[in-house]
C-alpha cells in the first residue's frame, strides 16, 4: 500500500503552533470545493472518500477503532481497512456492500477545504444522485480498470453534463487489480472521450488510481511511472471553484427576506447568485421592473469574507457567494420571492418554458396536473405538458412517451400561474434550476433546468376591458359564485345542483350549471377517463368557470372531479371567497346500489375501466365549505339545505 499519511499537502502549518488566531483566519479564508464521486456499482467511491478522510486525517482515534473493528467483521478487504466503512453508514448498505443513501464528509488541505457528496451507483438510486450532484462544481467519475466504461458511467456522465457540472475528473479506479497496466488505462481514457464528446463534455482530466492502496490519490505513485499528471488532490485543490466564475457574471441577488428590525431600518436580505453589487449602484427588482439605488450593504462584522468593510458590518462591494441585506433608497414593492438584478442587464421574465425535467417520484408524472415549483426563492403553481420526447441516456435516442416515469428524463413544457424571474440554466444555475413538488404530499417528485421562455410567453398578453367583473356583477346585482359539486358516480350531484339552480333562478340570480356530462359533448369530447384526462377535464371546466364567474355569473358545477389537487387548483383560478366546494358524501355502497347509468356494473365486470371508486381513486375533501350526505336526505332537502348555508346572497 502506498503510504500518503506525510504528504505535504496535510502537514499542519507552522503557524498553527505560532499564532492559532491568524491560523484560523486563514483556515476561515480558504476556499470551499463541492464535489461528487459517481459512477456504477462497485467502482470503489466510497473507498475513495474514505481514503481521503483517513488520509487528512479527519478521523478520530475512536473512529479509527471502530473501523477497524467493523473492517474485520463486515469488512470486504480481508484483514485490511475497509475505507468504504467510513462513508456507508446505513445497515443496508454495509450488508449489501453498497451506496444506497447520499453521504456528504468534510475534509481539509492546507489549501482547501472540501464537501464531498458519495452518490449510489444503482440506476434504481438515480434520484439521489441528483441530489449530490445539484450543488456540486466537480465530479469524479470512477471507472473499474476492469470492467471498463458500463451503462452507469454513462448514465451519471451525461447527467453531471445536464446538471452544469463542467469540471469532470475520469478516476480509473482500482488499477493495483490490474497491475498498473498503463495499456487498459489508455483504452478506458479513448473509449470514454468518444462518448464524452457525443454528449457535449469538452474535455476532462483523466488519472489513474486506487482507493485501496492509495496511488495517485494525494502522492505520485510510483507504481505508474508512464503518468505524470496531478495528484488527485492536487487537482482538486487547483481547480475554478463555481463561485469565482459567478462573481464575473451580471448580478442577481434573490430576496429571502424583507430585514425590517425597527421602524428606522429596512432592508432586503439574500445570498448573492452571480455577479457583484456596491452601494451607488442602479438596480431593478424583479418582476416588478421597479429601480432604485443602493445605499447600504449591510451584513454581519466578521462575516468571514475578504471584500472591503465601509464600516462595522457594512460592505464597499459584495460579490457572489456572500449573504447580504441591500438597503434602497426608494420605499419600492419588494419581498420574497423577488430578484434583486443590475438596472441595465436584467434577467428575463416569463410564465411558459421549455426544460429538462428529471422525475424523482416512484408515482409516473400526470400531465396536466398542478405542481409547486420552486426556483430560488420564488414558489408559484405550475403545470407540466406531456414529454415532447424522453433521453435514452444509453443511445442517447428521443423517444417517444406520454409520461415520465421514475429516472426518466424528458424535455417538456412547463406554464405557470404567474411570471417568474428566470435564466437559462446554462447561465445561472440559481435562476435556471428548479423543484416540482407535489401540491398533497409536499413530496419533491422532479427536477428541472430551464432553456428558454417560450415565444408565446411575450407574443400573448392579457387584453384589458373597460367593463371589469366588478361592473359585471353590479349589473346582475349579485356575488359571482363557483358551486363546484363533488362526489362519487351516482352520488346526486347534477341532481341537487339542478335543484338548487331552480331555486336561484327564483330568487332572480343569474346562473349556469356547468354538468360532466354535458361538456363532454362538446367542450371535452376528445377526452378519456384516464387520470391524465380527468386532469385535462377539469382544468377546462375551471377555465371556463373563471370566465364565467368574470361575467357575473354564479356558477354550478357538477363534476366527479376525483383529485383534490385539481379541486385546489380551480380554487386558485377563483378570487378568494368565490369558490364553494360542496361534497356530496355518499357512500360508494349506496351509489354502487343506484347505479343509474349502470356504470358501475359494467366497471366490476371489467368492460369499463378506469372507473372511480372501482379502479380509480376518490380522494374526498379534507374541509369543503358544505357537506351533504344523500344517505340520509333526499335531493329537494340537500338542496334546500345547500341554500340556507348559501343565504343571505347578495
Amino acid at each position: 500500500m502506498t503510504e500518503t499519511l506525510e504528504s505535504p499537502i496535510y502537514v499542519t502549518d507552522d503557524l498553527i503552533a505560532e499564532d492559532i488566531d491568524a491560523y484560523l483566519d486563514v483556515h476561515q479564508h480558504k476556499t470551499m470545493l463541492r464535489f461528487i464521486t459517481c459512477g456504477s456499482v462497485d467502482d470503489g467511491k466510497s473507498t475513495l472518500i474514505g481514503r481521503l478522510l483517513y488520509d487528512s486525517k479527519m478521523i478520530f482515534e475512536d473512529q479509527l477503532a471502530a473501523l477497524e473493528a467493523d473492517s474485520k467483521r463486515v469488512g470486504t478487504q480481508g484483514q485490511a481497512i475497509d475505507f468504504a466503512l467510513l462513508v456507508d453508514g446505513l445497515a443496508a448498505e454495509r450488508e449489501q456492500g453498497i451506496t444506497i443513501d447520499v453521504a456528504y464528509r468534510f475534509f481539509n488541505t492546507e489549501k482547501r477545504k472540501f464537501i464531498v457528496a458519495d452518490c449510489p451507483g444503482h440506476e434504481q438510486y438515480t434520484r439521489n444522485m441528483i441530489t449530490g450532484a445539484s450543488t456540486a462544481d466537480l465530479a469524479v467519475i470512477l471507472v473499474d480498470a476492469r470492467k471498463g466504461v458500463l451503462v452507469q458511467t454513462r448514465r451519471h456522465s451525461y447527467l453531471c453534463h445536464l446538471i452544469g457540472i463542467r469540471n469532470i475528473v475520469l478516476a480509473v479506479n482500482k488499477m493495483d487489480l490490474v497491475g498498473y497496466d498503463q495499456a487498459t488505462f489508455d483504452d478506458i481514457v479513448k473509449d470514454y472521450g468518444e462518448f464524452a464528446r457525443s454528449i457535449g463534455i469538452e474535455q476532462f482530466t483523466a488519472m489513474p488510481i486506487s482507493g485501496f492502496a492509495g496511488d495517485n490519490i494525494t502522492t505520485h505513485s510510483p507504481q505508474t511511472p508512464w503518468y505524470t499528471g496531478p495528484t488527485l488532490v492536487e487537482h482538486l485543490e487547483s481547480v475554478e471553484v463555481n463561485t469565482a466564475r459567478d462573481r464575473d457574471r451580471p448580478f442577481r441577488m434573490p430576496v429571502q427576506w424583507v430585514n425590517r428590525p425597527n421602524l428606522d431600518f429596512r432592508g432586503f436580505s439574500g445570498l448573492i447568485a452571480t455577479g457583484s453589487v456596491a452601494p451607488g449602484d442602479t438596480i431593478r427588482v424583479l418582476p416588478s421592473g421597479k429601480t432604485s439605488t443602493v445605499t447600504r450593504i449591510v451584513t454581519m462584522p466578521s462575516a468571514g469574507f475578504a471584500s472591503e468593510t465601509a464600516g462595522d458590518g457594512d460592505l464597499d462591494r459584495a460579490v457572489a457567494g456572500q449573504s447580504v441585506t441591500l438597503c434602497l433608497a426608494d420605499e419600492i414593492d419588494c419581498s420574497r420571492g423577488d430578484v434583486i438584478a443590475l438596472a441595465d442587464a436584467p434577467p428575463q421574465v416569463a410564465d411558459q418554458f421549455e426544460s429538462t425535467l428529471v422525475w424523482l417520484n416512484d408515482e409516473a408524472m400526470i400531465p396536466g396536473r398542478a405542481y409547486w415549483l420552486k426556483l430560488a426563492t420564488q414558489t408559484v403553481s405550475a403545470t407540466v405538458h406531456a414529454p415532447k420526447y424522453v433521453i435514452n441516456v444509453n443511445t442517447m435516442e428521443h423517444l417517444a412517451a406520454k409520461t415520465l416515469d421514475l429516472n426518466a428524463i424528458g424535455v417538456v413544457e412547463v406554464t405557470a400561474d404567474k411570471p417568474i424571474v428566470f435564466e437559462p440554466y446554462v447561465d445561472n444555475r440559481t435562476l435556471g434550476g428548479f423543484i416540482l413538488i407535489d401540491k398533497i404530499t409536499n413530496a419533491t417528485v422532479a427536477a428541472g433546468m430551464l432553456h428558454f421562455s417560450l415565444r408565446r410567453a411575450q407574443n400573448v398578453h392579457w387584453q384589458p376591458s373597460d367593463v371589469s367583473r366588478v361592473d359585471h356583477a353590479g349589473l346582475k346585482n349579485q356575488t359571482p359564485r363557483v358551486l363546484w359539486f363533488t362526489g362519487l358516480s351516482g352520488a346526486g350531484k347534477s341532481t341537487i345542483a339542478n335543484e338548487v339552480e331552480k331555486r336561484l333562478a327564483l330568487m332572480n340570480r343569474h346562473t349556469f350549471l356547468l354538468d360532466g356530462d354535458n361538456v363532454r359533448h362538446g367542450l371535452n369530447k376528445d377526452l378519456g377517463f384516464t387520470e391524465a384526462d380527468r386532469i385535462e377535464n377539469i382544468r377546462r371546466v375551471g377555465e371556463v368557470a373563471k370566465l364565467m364567474v368574470d361575467a357575473g355569473l354564479i356558477v354550478l358545477t357538477a363534476f366527479i372531479s376525483p383529485f383534490r389537487a385539481e379541486r385546489d387548483m380551480v380554487r386558485q383560478m377563483i378570487p378568494d371567497g368565490e369558490f364553494i366546494e360542496i361534497y356530496v358524501d355518499t357512500p360508494l355502497e349506496v351509489a354502487e346500489q343506484r347505479d343509474v347509468k349502470g356504470l358501475y356494473k359494467k366497471a366490476r365486470e371489467g368492460s369499463l375501466k378506469n372507473f372511480t371508486g372501482i379502479d380509480s381513486p376518490y380522494e374526498a375533501p379534507l374541509s369543503p365549505e358544505i357537506r351533504v350526505n344523500t344517505a340520509d336526505m333526499s335531493a329537494v332537502e340537500a338542496a334546500d339545505f345547500i341554500i340556507r348555508q348559501l343565504l343571505p346572497l347578495k
